[in-house]
C-alpha cells in the first residue's frame, strides 16, 4: 500500500532516530493491519517514522522527545512466550534516488507492505513490510533521508518459544 502523506516528516537525520519497546500506540498517518502467526499486526507510519504493534510487542523507531538517538545496532528481548530480535544499519548511497526508487518498486504490489512518501521529495520515504519467520513473524523497515542520502534499515523477528 502506498500512502502519500500530507505532513512534513519530523525526523530529518538517521542519527536522530531512537528505539523504544512498549510505548502506547502513537498517532499514525497511515496504518496497514494484518494477521500473521496468529497475531494481529499493525504497520504504522508516523510523522516521526514508524511503529509496529504485533501481539506482545510495540516497537517504535522514531524521533521522540526525551529519547536520543542513534538506533542500537541490535536488541534482543525475552517476552512471555516469545523472543524478539531487532537489528539496524545505516547506509549512505551515492545513487540514493535509484536506491529509493528500487525499494518502492519492490514493495509496490505487496499487500503486506506500507510505503509512505512525505512532501518535498519523492525520495523522503518510510516503508515497512512483513516477512515470514519460522515459528513467528518478521518485518523490515526502511527510512530514507534525501538530505543526507542515507537509508536506515531495520529487521525485527518475533518468534514463539516452545
Amino acid at each position: 500500500m502506498l500512502a502519500t502523506l500530507r505532513t512534513a516528516y519530523t525526523d530529518t537525520r538517521a542519527d536522530e532516530l531512537s528505539f523504544a519497546l512498549g510505548l502506547p500506540a502513537l498517532d499514525a498517518l497511515a496504518v496497514l493491519s494484518a494477521e500473521r502467526a496468529g497475531l494481529a499486526v499493525e504497520l504504522r507510519l508516523l510523522g516521526a517514522s514508524h511503529q509496529v504493534i504485533a501481539g506482545p510487542v510495540t516497537e517504535t523507531v522514531a524521533c521522540l522527545p526525551g529519547r536520543p538517538g542513534p538506533l542500537p545496532g541490535q536488541v534482543t528481548e525475552a517476552l512471555p512466550g516469545w523472543s524478539y530480535d531487532f537489528t539496524s544499519s545505516t547506509v549512505t548511497h551515492t545513487a540514493f534516488g535509484s536506491a529509493v526508487d528500487d525499494l518502492r518498486a519492490r514493495l509496490a504490489d505487496r499487500d503486506d507492505a506500507l510505503t509512505g512518501t512525505f512532501p518535498g521529495s519523492p525520495h523522503a520515504v518510510t516503508a515497512l513490510a512483513l516477512e515470514p519467520a519460522e515459528d513467528g513473524l518478521g518485518w523490515r523497515t526502511w527510512h530514507a533521508y534525501p538530505q543526507t542520502r542515507e537509508i536506515v534499515m531495520t529487521r525485527s523477528r518475533l518468534v514463539s518459544e516452545p
